[in-house]
């Protein structure tokens, strides 16, 4: 009987640990992929770790960044998005920034809430890292 618990603590135990493996490989994924090819204002602030919530509020701050600063995305993606949930997908233009305009827009960018101020030093961070 004591035999089986340890191994039901044990399977518990690898399948977080795989988890937890699965969590980090996707994140370095990301990020290696943001430092070798231009992405989307919100991809990189996830990349950066910034929340997903809180980057797309950045994304928007620094999008009117770039429009103030006149600078031009690298390249503009389509990409095809589910629409609420469903089967039905909506394709939209996307505007994809190299590491060095995201670095130049977080130089510019003056947010007022407290987490954009903390996501935009993250994102900073990580754009002046590569």
């Amino acid at each position: 009987m004591a035999q089986s618990s340890i191994r039901r603590e044990h399977r518990a135990t690898r399948r977080t640990l795989r988890a937890t493996l699965r969590r980090r490989a996707a994140g370095t994924r990301l990020a290696a992929s943001c430092h070798r090819r231009p992405r989307s204002l919100a991809t990189v602030a996830i990349a950066a770790g910034v929340d997903r919530d809180t980057a797309t509020g950045t994304a928007n701050g620094l999008r009117t960044t770039a429009k103030r600063l006149g600078l031009a995305p690298a390249e503009t993606a389509r990409t095809r998005r589910t629409v609420a949930g469903g089967r039905g997908r909506k394709t939209r233009s996307v505007a994809h920034y190299t590491l060095a305009q995201v670095a130049a827009l977080t130089a510019a960018y003056r947010p007022r809430k407290a987490a954009y101020i903390a996501a935009t030093a993250l994102i900073a961070a990580f754009a002046t890292a590569a």
